[in-house]
């Protein structure tokens, strides 16, 4: 079967009604069995080393998974994006590309959706049909979501797991829709969780493992994954150009910040975590973050995929200390 693989989120219901295995990228990095060597191979190749690992994971992901197709998001992500387009596309990969138009329009976005309906032969009926079996799916993690902020049954990895999972639906919708019935059918059963502190985490998907999981050691739960529930689509809207204006990952950050600011106050949240990515333009963002959120933020930052580091778990003690003090 068709695949085609993707750089960020993109109009997955395009890809769904064509028919294809949709692949997000950073999936097939973050999950394969040996992702530091993906990163040392792109630099092998002449990555350099300073330049963002998820850019050149990406690149080791397209070599490894052997991915021949890809969209890449060229306005509204990784400003790396087009010179990796350019460096596969040198590598005999069929690129497509796609933006996210900076003012939020809906007649620009409308036409990139269009141009991408017609890379693969599908008209907005197909379109129509695909996200309300998308929708379906969605739902069902929404209420997961929903699960881990106000019944308290769900763990920050598992909320964070269904939710990035919705970026591309694991590849194989039938099969990822089953995986959520089956959490739900047992997360209903689980009792309370006792955790004293709730935190949010905001920005992209963390590069090291353990996040999650050491915060719960420590008597804390993130309640609140950031951009993961925005890959779910949570707003319920019906119309696919709305819905992907309202997505708020590839706009501006005062965008994000009015979605971050509701969330926050109706999940409970007592403090933050922002991270951040070594050598990414969002690092800026966080001086932004920091004078429009009123609740205490600790920001840290990931380079390569590994475990958490010793000086974070310490970074992480300290501010649950300062919250706990709060609180």
């Amino acid at each position: 079967m068709r695949r085609v693989g993707f750089t960020t989120t993109i109009p997955l219901e395009v890809l769904v009604a064509a028919g294809v295995v949709p692949i997000d990228l950073n999936n097939v990095f973050i999950t394969h069995p040996e992702k530091a060597s993906l990163i040392e191979d792109a630099e092998l190749t002449g990555f350099p080393r300073n330049v963002c690992a998820w850019i050149k994971g990406i690149y080791g992901a397209v070599v490894a998974s052997g991915v021949k197709e890809m969209i890449a998001v060229t306005e509204g992500d990784c400003s790396y994006t087009k010179a990796l387009m350019e460096v596969l596309s040198l590598n005999g990969v069929r690129v497509y590309p796609f933006a996210y138009p900076a003012g939020r329009e809906a007649g620009p976005l409308k036409a990139e959706i269009e141009k991408l309906m017609s890379v693969f032969g599908v008209g907005w009926a197909e379109v129509g049909e695909a996200k309300l079996r998308l929708d379906r799916i969605r739902a069902k993690v929404h209420e997961i979501d929903r699960l881990t902020w106000q019944e308290n049954r769900v763990t920050g990895e598992e909320n964070h797991y269904f939710q990035v999972c919705t970026s591309d639906m694991n590849g194989d919708l039938d099969a990822f829709e089953a995986e959520v019935d089956a959490f739900l059918t047992q997360a209903v059963q689980r009792p309370e969780r006792k955790e004293r502190i709730r935190l949010a985490y905001l920005g992209v998907p963390p590069i090291v493992d353990g996040l999650y999981g050491f915060v719960e050691e420590v008597g804390a739960r993130v309640v609140f994954n950031e951009t993961q529930r925005q890959f779910s689509m949570p707003y319920g809207i019906q119309d696919l150009v709305e819905q992907y204006r309202a997505y708020s990952y590839p706009y501006d950050i005062f965008h994000r910040i009015g979605d971050i600011s509701r969330e926050l106050e109706k999940r409970k949240v007592d403090g933050v975590i922002h991270y951040v990515q070594s050598f990414c333009f969002r690092q800026i963002e966080d001086m932004v973050l920091r004078k429009s959120i009123k609740l205490p933020i600790l920001t840290l930052e990931g380079d390569k995929p590994g475990d958490i580091d010793a000086r974070t778990k310490i970074r992480l003690e300290g501010f649950l200390e300062l919250l706990e003090e709060r609180s």
